[in-house]
C-alpha cells in the first residue's frame, strides 16, 4: 500500500486544495496514510513529507503529538475507555478491567484476532453517560459489559461473513 495508490488520489488532491500552503494538510494526510497502513508507519510519515514538502522529522513530531494519530499498529477497532473521575465514580474503571479480561489483553493491547486495541484515555467529555468509550472516534456510551460483549461478537460475526474474519 502506498498513499501513490490511485485509491488516494482524488482524496489528496482534495486535501491539498484546500490550503494555499501544502504543509496545511498535513493532519488530514496523515489520517490517510494512517488508513493506508493501519498506523501512521515510517513510510507513510515519508510519503506524508513529501506531498506536503516538509521534513519528515516536522511530521513525525505532529503524528507523535496528537492521540489520534498511532505510531504503532492497532486492532481494526480502537476502544479507548474514559476512566478519568467522575467516568470511575461510574463504574468505568471495573468496566475496564472486564473488556480486557474478556478480549484477554494488557493496557494497549491487541486481542488474538487483532481486531480489537483497548486503552484507558482521560476525558472523553461525556462523563452523565459513564462507563463509556470512544471506538475510532465514535462514542459508545452508557455500557455495561454485556452491551459491549454483545457488540464486539457483531462486529466479529460481521467480519467473519464478509471473509475478513480470523485468519482471513
Amino acid at each position: 500500500m502506498s498513499l501513490h495508490d490511485p485509491r488516494y488520489k482524488a482524496r489528496i488532491a482534495s486535501h491539498l486544495a484546500k490550503y494555499p500552503d501544502k504543509r496545511s494538510a498535513v493532519m488530514p494526510l496523515l489520517y490517510i496514510a494512517q488508513e493506508a497502513y493501519g498506523w501512521v508507519s515510517p513510510k507513510g510519515v515519508q510519503e506524508v513529507a513529501e506531498i506536503c514538502e516538509m521534513d519528515p522529522t516536522q511530521v513525525k513530531s505532529i503524528a507523535g503529538f496528537y492521540t489520534m494519530y498511532s505510531e504503532r499498529t492497532k486492532g481494526r477497532y480502537w476502544l479507548h475507555v474514559c476512566t478519568d473521575l467522575p467516568c470511575a465514580l461510574n463504574g468505568a474503571e471495573t468496566f475496564y478491567r472486564e473488556l480486557q479480561d474478556y478480549l484477554g489483553v494488557e493496557e494497549g493491547g491487541t486481542s488474538e484476532d487483532g481486531l480489537f486495541t483497548v486503552e484507558h484515555v482521560m476525558c472523553l467529555a461525556a462523563c452523565d453517560k459513564a462507563p463509556m468509550l470512544q471506538c475510532n472516534f465514535r462514542y459508545m456510551e452508557s455500557l455495561d459489559m454485556e452491551k459491549m460483549k454483545a457488540w464486539i461478537e457483531e462486529r466479529r460475526a460481521e467480519l467473519e461473513a464478509a471473509g475478513q474474519g480470523q485468519g482471513a
